[in-house]
């Protein structure tokens, strides 16, 4: 162990542009950040349906919007955010009217069936196409006819950053877990763990890791980017 915690290096595992993001807090927080992108994000090639009639796009992550507003202008439609990060990228790219959840994506489909009436058309879940199936079900299930539009891949990194691979060579460093798929592609490609603590924005996204030995696991108290910079925070005070 080291006698100051803000002298462990901390690993960002998320797909660009959120490490970048990411990072910037990292550093305004006082953290020495290491960017190392478990997960690249591709564009499908799909042709967009006919959007005419959606009046509500549902994202569950700040990416789907990305990739939503490069390949449509339709602004006009509420965007049902899952989180915080995710909201602010739907106002940044110009939706006005646009619901922040406070959870996850189960969250968030209660929130809609909360409210709008049983029936209602016009609802579509724009995500990555591992994202297929269980949000667009609840609403279905709960009365809502929502349809899915896979507009982006993730494809896992075969590596890690050399300056990761050199930090967790070189003793004990904190890891931030964003996602199952980030984090399944991190326990493929790092060594040792026992002297690294993870911190992981939910369980589920902590999972894959399960079976490693790590110095330590601290969870999120919720699934978004503020609580898991403050269980980081809350990690690295105790260390």
């Amino acid at each position: 162990m080291v006698s100051q915690p803000d002298l462990w290096p901390v690993i960002v595992t998320r797909a660009e542009p959120g490490a970048s993001e990411t990072m910037a807090r990292l550093k305004a927080m006082g953290l020495q950040g290491i960017s190392s992108p478990m997960l690249e994000l591709a564009r499908l090639d799909v042709a967009l349906p006919d959007l005419s009639g959606i009046a509500h796009l549902v994202f569950t992550s700040a990416n789907g919007v990305r990739f939503f507003a490069e390949a449509s202008e339709l602004r006009t439609a509420k965007a049902w955010c899952v989180g915080p990060s995710t909201a602010a990228a739907a106002r940044e790219a110009g939706f006005a009217d646009v619901h922040e959840g406070a959870g996850d994506a189960v969250d968030l489909a209660a929130d809609i069936l909360a409210a709008l009436p049983e029936g209602t058309d016009g609802v579509l879940h724009v995500a990555n196409e591992a994202a297929a199936g269980e949000l667009v079900a609840r609403l279905k299930a709960g009365g809502i006819p929502a349809g899915f539009l896979a507009l982006y891949e993730t494809r896992p990194a075969d590596e890690l950053s050399a300056e990761a691979e050199a930090a967790l060579a070189a003793g004990p460093a904190c890891v931030l877990i964003h996602s199952a798929k980030a984090a399944a592609a991190f326990a493929w490609a790092a060594g040792a763990l026992d002297q690294t603590v993870l911190v992981a924005i939910s369980e589920a996204a902590a999972r894959p890791l399960q079976g490693r030995e790590v110095g330590a696991v601290h969870i999120a108290e919720a699934p978004n980017e503020d609580a898991l910079l403050a269980a980081l925070a809350g990690a690295t005070s105790g260390l």
